[in-house]
């Protein structure tokens, strides 16, 4: 009798961290820069992913990126430079896609560098929804889709083909609602950004 070896999530999904913004709205000070806990907000955002279950984690920098990789300790991360990063978050997300050609994963869990309200333990619930190349699933507060974000490998191609400007993968994911697993996080989560001179109130 043979026993059917259980694939391993962790290995098989990829944490793609979108960290290139360029802060327009916070005085032209780059996300990924800001400090939290008195460390850089990317440092905190990947280790969320970590802490989740993702064991290899592709960070897409932007704005200063040069800075981002002299002031952050991001050991074990594949680093993707995105140099149209002002055109939006869609030329992140299509850089994050592209970078996990021919590494094997087979899903690719993203998530945002400026959302410190959402910890690992949304991140686990998603990736623990992951089922295989075909799956779509969203973080859900309330029962409204945020993210984190699983894209199985099947959807990437199209997921690149949408997103433009700051929509990043809203467009995809509108049209293929019906195939949204969406995973309620809202009692372990707080989907913020941080976006403006008030935000940063949320910062510790």
């Amino acid at each position: 009798m043979t026993t059917r070896k259980t694939p391993d999530k962790a290995r098989e999904v990829a944490g793609v961290l979108l960290a290139a913004g360029g802060g327009r709205r916070l005085g032209g000070r780059p996300k990924a820069l800001l400090l939290h806990r008195g460390r850089p907000l990317v440092e905190h955002a990947v280790r969320v992913l970590r802490e989740g279950g993702c064991t290899r984690v592709h960070v897409v920098l932007g704005a200063r990126s040069e800075e981002v990789r002299e002031r952050a300790a991001l050991p074990d991360c594949v680093l993707v430079d995105n140099p149209g990063w002002e055109q939006g978050m869609g030329t992140s997300l299509r850089a994050g896609l592209d970078s996990l050609a021919g590494t094997g994963a087979r899903a690719a869990l993203v998530s945002l560098v400026d959302q410190p309200g959402i910890g690992a333990a949304a991140v686990a619930r998603v990736l623990g929804a992951h089922k295989g190349e075909e799956s779509l699933v969203s973080a859900a507060y309330d029962g409204v889709r945020g993210h984190p974000v699983l894209f199985g490998a099947a959807h990437w191609a199209g997921i690149a083909a949408t997103a433009t400007g700051d929509r990043g993968a809203r467009a995809y994911l509108k049209e293929h609602e019906p195939a949204i697993a969406l995973i309620e996080c809202g009692d372990v989560a707080r989907p913020f950004d941080i976006d403006t001179e008030a935000d940063l109130a949320h910062l510790e």
